[in-house]
């Protein structure tokens, strides 16, 4: 994917995660896989299909950017658990991404950012909107945006990456995409990629590297 100068040695070099558990503010107890040892965290959250393991290839990825990784299994998948967790759509999911964010912070990490699919992106737009300003450095979110809060109040640089032809069960998903946006304040930047596959499965399509590219390029960036 990418080649940063000095890591020429540790592109072959595979990272072992190493699963960890942390509590969130209203009790729940959270599982996630933790990669690599760099200052500059990235929390990645999982879409409603996916779970914590999904984002294994593109957890390897970052770290060998320099990155630490933390992806989580959101309460109601593999291990964790907390309100709500027998329906997670309707769960505060921002509160695992908030505690995922701090546990970083708290291990040493100077910034974090957040990478989230679908749901995960909708859980992290939540949490940066209800966390102290700066402690999330940066936001990606692949095919979805809002979620419960007014991403007015966004505020941190946003990165959304979305396929033209994206669907839901209520018909293309890419008009409220446009709508919502227009109301987020820049610093922002929106992808529109061809094709229709959704969130992580953008992944698995021959878009997949670019996707990829796109955010090391965003999370990389002074």
């Amino acid at each position: 994917f990418f080649f940063f100068p000095g890591e020429a040695n540790k592109q072959q070099v595979t990272v072992t995660p190493v699963l960890i558990s942390f509590p969130t503010q209203d009790g729940g107890l959270i599982y996630a896989n933790l990669y690599g040892k760099g200052e500059r965290g990235v929390v990645l959250a999982h879409g409603g299909r996916f779970n914590k393991e999904s984002w294994e290839k593109q957890a390897q990825v970052l770290v060998k950017a320099g990155f630490r990784v933390l992806a989580l299994d959101f309460r109601g998948y593999g291990q964790s658990k907390g309100p709500g967790d027998k329906d997670p759509l309707g769960a505060p999911l921002h509160l695992d991404v908030l505690a995922a964010v701090r546990y970083l912070r708290q291990t040493g990490a100077k910034t974090v950012s957040i990478v989230g699919g679908s749901m995960g992106g909708g859980a992290g737009v939540d949490a940066v909107i209800e966390a102290a300003p700066g402690e999330i450095a940066r936001l990606v979110t692949l095919g979805g945006l809002t979620w419960n809060s007014p991403v007015e109040k966004l505020k941190c640089p946003l990165l959304v990456i979305f396929t033209r032809n994206d669907t839901s069960g209520d018909g293309p998903r890419l008009p409220k995409i446009l709508v919502d946006y227009k109301r987020v304040p820049k610093p922002k930047k929106l992808i529109i990629l061809e094709g229709s596959a959704h969130a992580q499965f953008m992944f698995d399509t021959d878009q997949g590297e670019r996707v990829m590219r796109e955010i090391l390029r965003f999370l990389s960036a002074p």
